[in-house]
């Protein structure tokens, strides 16, 4: 089976069900059976069961263009409201679960939502008695449906609906154009406030696409997934990429270690993908040893770079894998850069990747002209799957939305004569120790590659004699005490004097944001808390 050709969502799960209707495409969780149960689900029944919601959402009054939004675990649900929705073009907001009062206040209304599908309840708070009070706060909100729960609310179970004239579906269907949003995604913020990217069903699939194709998946490959679906590593890279090529998802609810080994195990799951928080979460389980992983062919590092480090742990624990780095970012719908199938071990520990195929790279000053390979400079990369800018945001889409297709990462790279990208950090995150660029990433990187470290994160503060010095975050394995003094010699050996961290923090976890990335603006906030207290 080649990979499926199609421009909108509508066409490529309409391709998939002409080609194997039956075929399991999902197994995932629903709150139609047991909260620990999978649902399997073919591609014939996910796109019957979309058909309804999309009736659904017709007699409620949503139109073409208009904005629903959900935040809910994935589970099958999830799938069926995104499939449903843009059959008709309508536009998904994909918010977290982990979103709270003022997120949720500002998304909703900046978005202009008309629909909500939440989830009940999730962790400790409760959306059935939030809801009621919160709701007012946004004019817009005429719907908010349920998913499990016990309340007096609407319930998503009510929302599907047998369509009073399939052929207006259909039309529908027909009108949906590559251009036409599908999805706004708000970036997670590890920086700042979060932004709605526009992601177009041709972004979107064009980023699958390459994907596919660089890994070479088909309907052979079983791919576990736990990266959540409101997160470009979940709707894109995990289950668009497997649509275009036909391949099944196990989609995690949410991720923990051992419901990943054993879903591993008990589906013969042949890509595993995460960022590198859930490798490392994932080797260091208590069970990891006696597991049976073998039938891994692919394990794919996103997010974050992979540091030498977790890479040859990860090459361990997976020994009939093929490790590929994933570079992408929401402006770009997924993957934009991913290691070459033939590169050896020290490469994918030392660079991104090369650009996917069709896909234009360029690393620039901050006048935006070329550097020469080898010199530090802004990626900026052109491409099919890049976003249509934020929603109703100018001034911040012409920063990074640059005209002719290119994209402004805000990353700092290297480039290879061969092409090859080394990302040295964000170019936000940089600061000066001393006169000196540092980028954090390079000297984490360092760090976790000593034997007691788990984790690290840096940022960058103010010294009076320096400008600015580096502060390190660190979180030990198991069994181990750090010192500075420890960490300090250990640097030394791999780095340049001005580039070693002026002070550690030891740390028992580090905030992350939805996506699973350190969360540096929390970092950066609870520090400005310590030392500026009300």
């Amino acid at each position: 089976m080649a990979l499926l050709a199609a421009s909108t969502y509508p066409e490529l799960l309409g391709a998939a069900v002409r080609e194997a209707a039956d075929r399991v495409f999902l197994r995932c969780a629903s709150e139609r059976t047991a909260p620990d149960a999978l649902d399997e689900v073919t591609f014939d029944q996910l796109w019957r069961r979309s058909r309804r919601v999309a009736a659904g959402l017709l007699a409620r009054g949503i139109r073409p263009g208009e904005r629903i939004a959900v935040a809910a675990p994935n589970q099958a649900e999830w799938l069926e409201l995104f499939f449903g929705a843009a059959s008709i073009g309508a536009v998904l907001v994909t918010l977290n679960v982990r979103y709270r009062e003022s997120e949720l206040d500002y998304m909703l209304n900046q978005a202009e939502v008309r629909l909500l599908v939440t989830a009940a309840r999730a962790g400790d708070m409760d959306f059935e008695a939030f809801y009621p009070g919160f709701r007012s706060r946004v004019p817009s909100l005429e719907h908010v449906l349920y998913l499990g729960g016990t309340g007096d609310g609407e319930r998503f179970g009510d929302l599907p609906g047998d369509p009073a004239d399939p052929g207006e579906l259909d039309r529908l269907a027909g009108r949906v154009r590559s251009a036409d949003p599908a999805v706004i995604l708000y970036t997670s913020g590890t920086t700042g406030r979060p932004k709605g990217a526009v992601l177009t069903h041709g972004s979107l699939i064009a980023a699958a696409s390459g994907q596919a194709k660089r890994l070479g998946t088909g309907p052979d490959d079983v791919c576990f997934s736990a990266m959540p679906l409101n997160h470009v590593g979940g709707i894109t890279c995990s289950m668009t990429s497997a649509l275009v090529g036909g391949s099944q998802v196990v989609l995690a609810p949410m991720f923990s270690p051992a419901s990943a080994l054993d879903a591993v195990e008990r589906y013969r799951a042949t890509m595993f993908g995460g960022v590198p928080t859930m490798y490392t979460l994932t080797l260091g389980h208590g069970s990891f040893p006696d597991r049976d992983t073998t039938s891994v062919r692919l394990a794919m590092v996103g997010g974050a770079n992979a540091d030498p480090t977790l890479c040859a742990a990860i090459l361990k624990g997976f020994p009939n894998a093929r490790l590929f780095n994933l570079y992408g970012l929401s402006e770009v719908s997924g993957a934009c850069v991913m290691s070459q199938g033939d590169d050896d071990v020290d490469t994918v520990a030392r660079t991104l990747g090369t650009p996917l195929d069709g896909m234009g790279a360029r690393v620039v000053d901050l006048e935006g002209r070329d550097v020469p390979d080898g010199e530090e400079g802004e990626l900026l990369v052109r491409t099919d799957g890049a976003a249509a800018g934020y929603w109703e945001l100018p001034e911040a889409s012409a920063e990074v939305f640059l005209g002719d297709g290119w994209v402004a990462t805000g990353d700092i790279v290297v480039a290879d004569p061969d092409g090859h990208l080394t990302i040295k950090g964000r170019r936000k995150e940089m600061f000066l120790q001393g006169g000196y660029n540092v980028y954090p990433v390079e000297v984490e990187n360092v760090l976790t590659a000593h034997p007691g470290v788990a984790m690290a994160a840096g940022i960058g503060v103010p010294d009076p004699v320096l400008g600015e010095i580096g502060r390190y975050y660190v979180l030990a394995k198991p069994g181990h005490r750090l010192t500075a003094d420890e960490l300090t010699a250990f640097c030394k050996e791999r780095l340049a004097n001005y580039k070693l961290p002026r002070q550690y923090e030891f740390v028992d976890e580090l905030p992350t944001t939805p996506s699973g990335k350190v969360a540096k603006a929390q970092l950066k906030a609870q520090l400005k808390e310590q030392l500026n207290p009300s």
